[in-house]
């Protein structure tokens, strides 16, 4: 088993302490949603390493649930909350997805497992499909839950990088933006590596979305950047 979903463990959570902190201490409902979306990030690669050592089934259903469903949609909706003007259609849209959320909480831990061999010594990403039964409901959600956090996340972090560009300041919050929406497509390239039989970069690819977004956060709200208002 490789360390390197150790060190994603580690570093989302060290990520997701320090945005909760920032929300503590400065207020944003955008903070919260993004702590909240670290938190189902860091979920995920505690069950990868569970699954690692052992199987069980309500593992295998968390992985899934946080990395597979909840984790970029979450992660999409603050960057969301934070560019909308109107404060009231993004509330209604954090209480859809709310519900959309629980919706799939309970599609996910009422699928049967089924009796297939688990073999620790592989990703869960390979063998997830033959053990978990879904429904054609639980891979709609998945599908669409993805697409809008990604759309949300790093279409936001682009367009708020594009604008500091254009209007030629503060180059930390256009660097920052840049590196978050690198950041949030690494564990997309993951897929593609683990279909070429390359699990390690996989989880490298976990562990680099972290840093890089760690980094773009941290350059963002830099003391010399503007308000949060201004960007994602």
């Amino acid at each position: 088993m490789t360390f390197l979903p150790y060190l994603s463990t580690l570093v989302t959570f060290v990520f997701a302490v320090a945005v909760f902190n920032r929300y503590r201490q400065r207020g944003g409902p955008h903070l919260l949603l993004w702590a909240i979306g670290l938190l189902f990030y860091g979920l995920g690669t505690v069950s990868e390493i569970i699954l690692s050592l052992t199987f069980n089934a309500f593992v295998l259903k968390l992985w899934y649930l946080m990395g597979a469903m909840l984790t970029a949609a979450w992660l999409g909706q603050g960057t969301l909350r934070l560019l909308v003007r109107k404060a009231s259609l993004a509330s209604i849209l954090t209480w859809v997805l709310a519900a959309v959320s629980a919706l799939a909480l309970i599609l996910v831990f009422l699928a049967p497992v089924t009796g297939a061999a688990f073999d620790v010594t592989r990703p869960a990403s390979e063998q997830y499909k033959d053990i978990l039964t879904r429904n054609g409901l639980t891979i709609t959600l998945t599908i669409l839950l993805n697409i809008y956090g990604t759309l949300m996340l790093v279409g936001g972090a682009i367009y708020s990088a594009f604008l500091f560009w254009r209007k030629k300041v503060l180059a930390n919050r256009m660097f920052g933006n840049i590196l978050i929406a690198a950041g949030a497509l690494s564990p997309a390239l993951g897929g593609t590596f683990l279909k070429a039989g390359i699990a390690d970069m996989l989880y490298a690819s976990e562990l680099v979305g972290a840093i890089l977004m760690y980094i773009g956060f941290v350059l963002a709200t830099s003391p010399s950047a503007m308000p949060e208002t201004a960007a994602a």
